[in-house]
């Protein structure tokens, strides 16, 4: 298996980890997809991701429903996404994307995190280039043989094709999302979920109490209401 495969076994279970949180970001995603593409799933490839993801997560309808109608309210403030970079203590990069109707409230609140904990908030342009930016796909499994299907997505951009308990798992490139959608979606493949992630180039290895502080400053980020994603370049603990 590949990067993708072992980052994708590191942030599986924090991931949908917090039900509240898991809510509160597809929330933002449908306002921001609507905002961006209209109210119609069928016309709005990225709003159809973001409902599919809804689902995957168990998002109670009333909860998509009050996001739509935020989305469609002329007097709701438009989110904006923000990615913010800056270091960790002991040079652990860290990537962080949220979504916001206050830039300089977040940003500040962001810094005061890094600040706390031996971090420090960076330029734009820091450290992205640190970090590939993919996008994934979870189809369900229906038998398909997966050497099979992997070449023939490799045709629309697909680099990793495999299998976990939840299904197939496709990594590729960000800029490849939407053709790989189209030929899923034509070839009647049960989508499942699908997203972006940003997959570090390379790893740090820390010793525990070294991983135990970066974690303070993560977890810390995670905890705010406007961040969406965190990424960093810390070796992961990989469990069984």
């Amino acid at each position: 298996m590949g990067r993708a495969f072992e980052f994708r076994k590191a942030r599986k279970f924090k991931r949908w980890g917090k039900m509240a949180k898991t809510f509160t970001r597809i929330g933002k995603d449908i306002v921001m997809a609507i905002k961006d593409g209209g109210p119609d799933p069928e016309a709005n490839s990225r709003l159809r991701a973001v409902m599919q993801n809804a689902k995957a997560a168990n998002m109670p309808k009333e909860n998509v429903e009050r996001a739509i109608k935020r989305a469609t309210d002329k007097d709701t403030s438009n989110y904006k996404e923000v990615v913010l970079e800056g270091y960790a203590p002991h040079g652990i990069a860290v990537l962080v994307e949220t979504a916001t109707d206050n830039n300089n409230r977040t940003v500040a609140n962001i810094r005061s995190y890094f600040n706390k904990h031996e971090g420090s908030l960076g330029t734009s342009g820091s450290v992205v280039f640190m970090f590939d930016h993919t996008c994934n796909f979870r189809i369900k499994n229906d038998g398909t043989d997966i050497e099979e299907l992997e070449l023939e997505l490799i045709d629309f951009g697909a680099e990793e094709v495999f299998e976990d308990e939840d299904g197939i798992i496709i990594y590729a490139p960000f800029e490849s999302f939407g053709s790989i959608q189209k030929h899923l979606e034509e070839t009647k493949k049960e989508i499942l979920s699908s997203g972006f992630e940003r997959i570090a180039q390379i790893t740090k290895k820390l010793t525990p109490e070294q991983e135990e502080e970066v974690n303070k400053l993560l977890e810390k980020i995670e905890e705010d209401d406007d961040v969406q994603n965190v990424y960093h370049t810390m070796e992961a603990t990989l469990e069984d």
